[in-house]
């Protein structure tokens, strides 16, 4: 064989292994060393590609498209600082659980550690925030390596997707010349490997949980972030037989589509009532079950630490649990789906009902409030109100999710919602958006804040290379203003200069560079005739300048009241 046979032989195996292991989709950054892979994916029909020229903003668009699609996505980039690149969204995937197939091409290994141009060390580069790492060896026409290849590949793969998910990383070297053959085919094709996850738990952990739900004087129900194809049926019919309050993560996904016949039990004002000290000592409960990941909600933490429930159990797929608050007492490690099929009848308790007044009582106010201010959170909760059925919205870190999780009503309507909750970095979310949006193939809203957008707008150069159906809303409040609400923004001193940021940038301009529509918003009524408008472009920027004063004082002017209504309905 020649030299050239044997490097497409080489990647045309490895291609192989990636499909017959369920990869359908792979992100590529463009780069010489990385070129035959490159090619091999391109010449195949069995890859939908997408291009991006960041690495940074290529991972966090791939991990957007696993995310929503629930499959294992590649990222190839070349060697050198490409890959360096790659490093935040691996990082989110590995918190986050999600399974990315990260491809760093290299140098051979000759010129490694001698000075060569965009040689780093490549090796185990990302240390623990991947599942597992390899690193390949050169091509040579050896049936040894062939089926190297293939096991490593399909390992790889099996790894990123066996519960809890995550990223793997394969580092290929390659030796010029790097151009492989494009008609070149595959004599054998690879064995394709199937992986089973196991959703079924044995008869005695079944009656373990029962009896835990079944003794206990009083109970609630927290979905934190779930899996977005969880089987919503089987949740709400266990939690209707149960009869506990379920306090509903905007990221469980399971505000949306309610059931009117558990519409009750929906929880979806947990955060702002949790504020009241009155109200927490009425709803302390004796048991608490958690599905997925702890809430973004702080006070919804700080309660369960003060009022340590006797029983906190937690379902989760990872032996290595969850537990920030140090207060878990029954890990199962299982599937959500597989304790789901453990029916508790249960008669609703007080606890129940307070939980069910209250959070009555706060939805009013929200609506009462809903035209009398003008701050960042009457804004998102007019947006939440005019987004339109069958669509999608991802939100921001910061103070995006914190407005989702308080303005974000229950709702019949068929909305999903995204979130980077890894990490909670505010880097990568519009090509994270970007990514879901590819994945989802149904328009996409997303609420982010101008730093956070200001971190990833070389996201936005995805948009030149795939169909787009994206509205950016952007709330400028020029700076950082989550910091407004934390200790910092009392010592005056410094602040704005340290926390507050501000840059004084607008975004009108990056609209016209992209060709996006776009509307510059500064008040209530005008932000609702442009969400209004019709859609003209692909990409779309809606910018809301707010107030960063403004927005606390208004946020704990809603508070404040809500707790005395609290106080006076009892």
């Amino acid at each position: 064989m020649t030299n050239q046979e044997v490097l497409t032989n080489y990647v045309k195996q490895i291609t192989s292994a990636l499909k017959n292991a369920g990869v359908d989709e792979v992100v590529i950054s463009p780069g010489s060393r990385s070129t035959p892979l490159a090619y091999a994916f391109s010449a195949s029909k069995a890859f939908k590609i997408y291009m991006q020229v960041d690495e940074r903003s290529a991972g966090f668009f791939a991990l957007g498209l696993a995310k929503a699609s629930r499959k294992p996505v590649v990222l190839l980039c070349t060697s050198g600082t490409a890959a360096s690149n790659y490093y935040p969204a691996i990082t989110e995937a590995h918190y986050a659980r999600i399974p990315l197939i990260a491809i760093t091409a290299d140098r051979p290994h000759e010129l490694r550690e001698v000075g060569a141009p965009q040689a780093i060390h490549q090796i185990n580069m990302y240390g623990d925030h991947v599942k597992w790492s390899v690193d390949f060896p050169l091509a040579e026409a050896n049936e040894t390596i062939d089926s190297f290849l293939l096991r490593h590949t399909q390992r790889g793969v099996s790894i990123a997707m066996t519960e809890p998910r995550g990223p793997v990383h394969f580092n290929i070297p390659f030796r010029e010349p790097l151009l492989i053959d494009m008609d070149f085919t595959l004599s054998n094709a690879g064995v394709k490997q199937h992986v089973i996850n196991q959703t079924a738990i044995d008869e005695a952990t079944k009656e373990t949980v029962k009896s835990l739900l079944k003794d206990a004087p009083t109970g609630m129900v927290i979905a934190g972030e779930l899996p977005v194809d969880l089987d919503r049926d089987a949740f709400w019919c266990f939690a209707g037989a149960l009869n506990w309050p379920v306090l509903c993560d905007p990221l469980s996904n399971l505000r949306t589509e309610v059931p009117e016949d558990y519409a009750h039990l929906c929880i979806d004002q947990y955060d702002a009532l949790l504020k009241s000290e009155a109200f927490c000592e009425k709803v302390n409960v004796h048991t608490v079950l958690r599905f997925g990941a702890q809430p973004v909600s702080k006070p919804l933490s700080l309660f369960l630490k003060r009022y340590c429930p006797t029983q906190m159990i937690v379902v989760d797929e990872d032996p290595a649990f969850r537990d920030s608050l140090s207060i878990v007492t029954h890990h199962i490690q299982a599937n959500p789906e597989a304790v789901l099929q453990v029916i508790v009848e249960r008669e609703k308790t007080l606890v129940t009902d307070e939980w069910m007044k209250a959070n009555e009582l706060f939805t009013a106010l929200i609506e009462e409030n809903a035209e009398a201010n003008h701050d960042e959170g009457a804004y998102a909760h007019a947006f939440f109100k005019q987004l339109p059925d069958g669509t999608d919205l991802i939100s921001g870190s910061s103070m995006p999710i914190r407005d989702v999780d308080t303005f974000f009503g229950k709702t019949n309507r068929s909305i999903k919602l995204f979130a980077n909750r890894g990490t909670n970095g505010i880097d990568g979310v519009v090509s994270t958006a970007l990514g879901i949006q590819a994945a989802r193939k149904r328009p996409a809203y997303l609420l982010i804040g101008d730093l956070s957008f200001l971190h990833d707008v070389n996201g936005l150069i995805a948009t030149r290379f795939m169909e787009t159906d994206l509205t950016i809303v952007i709330m400028n409040n020029d700076g950082g203003g989550i910091f407004s609400y934390l200790p910092q923004a009392s010592v005056e001193t410094h602040f704005e200069d340290l926390f507050g940021t501000p840059t004084g940038l607008t975004f009108d301009h990056i609209a016209k560079m992209y060709g996006a529509q776009y509307d510059a918003i500064h008040s209530l009524s005008a932000f609702k005739e442009a969400l209004a408008k019709t859609k003209e472009t692909p990409l779309r920027i809606i910018e809301v300048f707010t107030d960063r004063n403004e927005n606390v004082a208004a946020h704990r002017t809603l508070w404040n009241q809500m707790i005395m209504r609290l106080e006076a309905n009892d």
